[in-house]
């Protein structure tokens, strides 16, 4: 199991090498779970080009450092991650509160961003009030008194009723997540707002979404992508919040494409 400390922060995380000219592939995973998630998707591009997963800070099996304040935070992390491993460019695919340290990262250091693949996520996330009000449950009950009504929103009623224990085990994971990392990360969504910064976003862009999303509902995410210049936008059938999850074949697809239309070499950033 790798892990590496940078900035006193200990992050866990897993590459993948392969040849060719593609850049590297970072995964970003979402609020309240760890790089597994992407465990099919990275299977089913593993050799076709280098793929980095790693938790969050405050998720999985990394640590909480100081704590996460904002999501300057967690793009910090992903900023050291990315110049430990050298890379001069990547590709950056966020899902939920991953796409938006993906957006974070991006306006803070554009010259090693290719593209950007933001799955299920949004400018601006929620309102105050839900996130307050979420955040006084947890504080009070623990993430357990959440966890069924996450579930919904993550997966579709097919899922639920289909792969009984594969929710158990998404359940699992989250309600197993450290209260300070997912308090936090919560803080942090509830304060951000990158809708300007959107506007400025000068990389090709895909914006994905599962048509039965109950987080970032479709017409959401299609007005990020309406905010970003020359975005694409695509909805996946039968799938919640987690398609790496619950669609590993359709996400692993537009993923596929979207890196094969990228122009070689370095685009030109705004």
């Amino acid at each position: 199991m790798p892990f590496v400390t940078l900035g006193g922060v200990t992050l866990h995380h897993r590459y993948v090498e392969a040849n060719g000219r593609t850049p590297p592939l970072v995964f970003i995973n979402s609020l309240g779970t760890d790089f597994r998630i992407w465990d099919e998707v990275v299977a089913l591009l593993a050799g076709e080009m280098p793929l980095l997963v790693y938790d969050k800070r405050g998720h999985g099996l990394s640590d909480n450092g100081t704590g996460v304040r904002s999501i300057d935070d967690h793009s910090d992390d992903l900023s050291a991650l990315i110049d430990h491993f050298g890379f001069n460019g990547v590709v950056l695919v966020g899902l939920s509160v991953g796409g938006m340290v993906a957006q974070r990262l991006y306006a803070r250091r554009p010259e090693i961003v290719h593209a950007l693949v933001l799955s299920d996520t949004a400018h601006k996330i929620g309102t105050a009030e839900s996130w307050n009000s979420r955040i006084a449950t947890i504080e009070r009950d623990g993430i357990e008194a959440i966890a069924d009504g996450v579930m919904k929103v993550w997966f579709t009623p097919d899922f639920h009723a289909a792969r009984a224990a594969d929710l158990a085990g998404c359940r699992n994971m989250l309600i197993r997540q450290a209260l300070p990392g997912y308090i936090g990360t919560c803080m942090a969504v509830r304060d951000a707002d990158f809708t300007d910064a959107a506007r400025r976003i000068a990389v090709p862009t895909l914006c994905i979404v599962g048509d039965q999303d109950g987080s970032t509902p479709p017409d959401l995410v299609r007005s990020l992508a309406g905010l970003i210049p020359g975005a694409r936008f695509e909805i996946i059938r039968d799938a919640g919040h987690i398609p790496c999850v619950e669609q590993p074949e359709a996400l692993t697809a537009l993923i596929r494409d979207f890196v094969a239309s990228l122009p070689e070499g370095k685009p030109a950033h705004g």
